[in-house]
Order: structure tokens, then sequence, then C-alpha cells
């Protein structure tokens, strides 16, 4: 296909409440979505690296910024005819993954739309239904998030994740069992701690939980490794993996006994199903993760949940937990207990509503190949 256009929207999305982790509280989502013409169709992509460098060392305005002026210039009024040809294209620019991600993603919601084919198909999927858990971010005091969970359980979700940083650890972790002793738990520490921490980290293992997400620095294999052999309970590495080379390496010196799939984290969909694909070959098993993106963003994301080495619920939200309207069209719903349903319409099946999209814009830009 000839990229003919290339249209970027950076956007903030207010939250229904506060997000808060380990290395901060989001009370709004930014994100750049991007939108890809060519052969008289058009794909929608989306990025949410946060408004700051604090989960990974891109963010929002940045991203923007490249997409506009390096990457959506490498694209427009060049044929890229599959996956690997706009990898090729956009690999001189080192790392940036998430910024890659924005064009990858709207690629293959272009490529599905061309070819008539949902993306879940598209890629392999088992079938349109995805699992999904609940998340739960700290929150102001334990009986809230005691209630928090006791309502995701009623909901009959398949799993709880619960945000896990200094002031909030095994104290909440041993109220949680307590209250819920046969739930699905698990905690994702976000990056902060060290191994001065072992000794704490030996003590969740008491709690039964399915792993312990992301513990060390976001750009740490080794550390994790030593981590995971003194521990019972699996490492799940999460900011670690941002490319199949990562998660050869993270598996090979034992470092994790999950994998965690963002598509933004690791360049897009392409990387994504490589990823999941490596695992796969490898015995270890992997999951979908997400950055609190609109529709369009999770649409991707879905559709990988479907594939078959994607073994723990996934983070794919309703749109209801997160935001009072959706920037985009149709809103994600549970279609069951625990369940999201990916669109059987060609491509993931979402796109934004104009007038939302206009008014939530901070910066737009428009790339656009030459005519003679």
């Amino acid at each position: 296909m000839l990229i003919d256009e290339i249209e970027l929207f950076h956007v903030a999305m207010p939250l229904k409440a506060p997000w808060r982790t380990a290395f901060g509280e989001e009370t709004a989502i930014d994100t750049v979505l991007v939108r890809l013409r060519a052969d008289g169709e058009d794909g929608w992509g989306e990025t949410a690296p946060y408004r700051l460098p604090q989960f990974s060392p891109e963010w929002a305005s940045g991203a923007f910024a490249l997409l506009r002026d390096a990457m959506a210039p490498a694209l427009v009024g060049k044929r890229i005819d599959s996956a690997e040809d706009l990898q090729r294209e956009l690999a001189p620019l080192k790392g940036n993954h998430f910024a890659k991600a924005g064009l990858d993603t709207a690629w293959w919601d272009l490529a599905a739309k061309i070819a008539g084919e949902p993306l879940w198909k598209m890629i392999g999927g088992r079938g349109p239904d995805a699992i999904v858990g609940a998340d739960i971010s700290v929150m102001d005091g334990l009986d809230d998030l005691v209630a928090a969970v006791g309502k995701a359980q009623q909901d009959g979700f398949q799993r709880t994740k619960l945000k896990f940083r200094r002031g909030w650890g095994l104290e909440m972790v041993a109220r949680v069992r307590e209250a819920f002793p046969d739930a699905v738990l698990h905690v994702d520490c976000n990056s902060a701690f060290t191994l001065d921490d072992i000794p704490m980290f030996r003590e969740l293992d008491r709690f039964g939980l399915a792993m312990i997400e992301q513990p060390l620095a976001y750009d740490d294999l080794i550390d994790h490794a030593r981590l995971q052999s003194e521990l019972k309970t699996p490492i799940c590495l999460d900011e670690s993996i941002t490319s199949v080379d990562r998660a050869r390496k993270a598996i090979d010196i034992g470092a994790c006994g999950w994998i965690n799939i963002k598509p933004g984290r690791v360049g897009g969909l392409t990387n994504a199903i490589a990823i999941h694909d490596h695992c796969a070959a490898r015995g270890v098993p992997c999951w979908i993760g997400g950055m609190l993106e609109s529709a369009v963003g999770q649409g991707p994301a879905l559709a990988l949940s479907t594939l078959p080495n994607v073994k723990y619920p996934c983070d794919v939200f309703p749109t209801e937990r997160l935001y009072e309207t959706d920037l985009s069209e149709p809103e994600i719903v549970l279609s069951g207990p625990s369940r999201i349903t990916a669109s059987q319409l060609p491509g993931h099946g979402f796109r934004p509503n104009p007038g939302r999209l206009k008014r939530a814009t901070r910066e737009y830009a428009v790339v656009a190949a030459r005519t003679a």
C-alpha cells in the first residue's frame, strides 16, 4: 500500500478517578492518535507513554514531535506492503518504541481493513473472546481497597491486580488475602524496588500470589534473575521487555516466569506478536497489558489477547472503568464475566468520535505526500 497521508493528534483524556502507582498519580492520560491513509482507506493507532517519562523514557509530547518531524515523513509517499517494511523504514531511528507503536498499530488496522478481516483473526487469534482481569490502583485506605476487590470478585473477574509501592505493600496484601483467601491476585511494583528489598519479597511468597510484576528497575534483567532465584512466586517482566531480543535474554538467564506484552512498550503489534511467538516457543506464558488508552489503543491489545500463548487474564478495560465517555467508538464493554469480545468488523473495530477528538486535541499535525 502507498502511504498517502498521516495525521497526528496529541490528546488528553481525563480519568474518572486518579490512577496511582509506584511512580506517581495520573488524573488524565496523554496519548497520541495516529491516522494512516492509503488505498482509499484509513487505519487508526494510538500510543500512550503518559505525560511525563515516568513509566519509560518516552512521553506524549516527545512522541508527537518525533512522529511529526521524523517518523511520519519517513513513511509518507512510500509503499509499505508489510509490517516488516514499516519496521525496516523506522529502524534507523533508535528506540522510541511508543512512537513507533502508534504507526505500527495504525498500519495493522489499515491492512486488516483492506483485507476485509477482523484484526484478531488476521493475526491468528483463537476466537474473538478475550479473558480480562481487574486492576486496582493505590487507594485512600485499606477499607476502600477491600471494597474494590470485593466488587471485582462479585463482578466475576478471574483475577485482580494490586498496585504495590512503599507504604502500600505487605500490610495491604495481607489484608486483601485475609478477606479473599481464594482469589487469584498479583502485585504490580512498577520498578519501585531494589535487591535490598529481597527480605520483603520473600515475605510475599506466603500469600500465594500468581506473580510479582516488574519489581526492580525498568531497564533491568540481571537483578531480576537474582531476585527470581530467591523466590517461589514467579516474577513477571513488564517495563524491562522492549523487544524480542530482551525477551530472549530474560528467558535465557531465568529472570522471569511470565512476560507481560504491551504493544506500546515494544513498538507495536508486529513486535508484540514476535515476542508472543518467542515466549510460546520457549514455554514461557504471557499476557497482554495496556497503558489506559482509548478504545483505539485497546483494540490492538484486545486482538493480541486472543492469541494462544496468552495464559492469564489481560489488562483490557471496559470504558466505564476508566472514562466517563471514551474518545473512541464503540465503547468497550464486557460481553460476560471477565470477558470482552473483539470486533467482527475489518480492522480492530474502533475509531475516534470526531467531536470528542476535536475537543480533546492539544496538538495536531498532518504529513502528506508531495504531489507533482
